[in-house]
């Protein structure tokens, strides 16, 4: 009987914890979507070995910090549930309310007509190697050859290149133009 009461606990989770871990997994992610704020949107660019090492801190921080000890089952079940709602949550009120704007990044026009937009790069984050990498993956020789190239909230460029049929209204509401 003793062992799996052992076992019992190594999977389930006392009743007490329970807010602790919502209000944790709360605090956790809306200091995320801060310093993702902060950061900018380069923090979601095509990750290097080196973002990669951060990125896995920040969810072993994140999930320690969540779950506490002793870490069981239950509680990480409840951690991740608790992450999804939010998600789900800050969801909704982004589609049905202004709210969502004040923590998502604008799109930043960091090339425009073959030039590259340094102080927008810089306030991006971007180095001159992270907009070149774009250029290639657009399968372009040069910068030259870039009408617009915009970092886009979610982490990606968007290349549109010399030449290409261009309606100036997407460009409307980024950031730099």
């Amino acid at each position: 009987m003793e062992s799996v009461d052992r076992y019992l606990d190594e999977l389930l989770i006392e009743p007490w914890r329970i807010p602790v871990i919502i209000i944790t997994a709360a605090g956790i992610y809306l200091g995320f979507m801060l310093l993702a704020k902060a950061f900018g949107s380069r923090v979601l660019l095509a990750m290097t070995a080196s973002d990669a090492v951060i990125v896995i801190m920040f969810g072993a921080v994140a999930g320690r910090v969540i779950i506490g000890h002793p870490p069981t089952l239950a509680a990480g079940l409840l951690g991740l549930a608790s992450l999804m709602c939010l998600e789900a949550a800050f969801g909704t009120l982004r589609r049905y309310t202004g709210w969502g704007r004040a923590l998502s990044r604008r799109p930043v026009l960091v090339v425009y007509e073959g030039q590259m937009l340094v102080d927008e790069m810089r306030h991006a984050h971007l180095s001159r190697t992270d907009v070149l990498t774009a250029v290639r993956r657009a399968g372009l020789g040069s910068v030259t050859q870039v009408q617009a190239m915009i970092l886009e909230p979610v982490g990606t460029m968007s290349v549109i290149r010399t030449g290409q049929p261009f309606d100036p209204a997407v460009l409307r509401g980024v950031k730099g133009h």
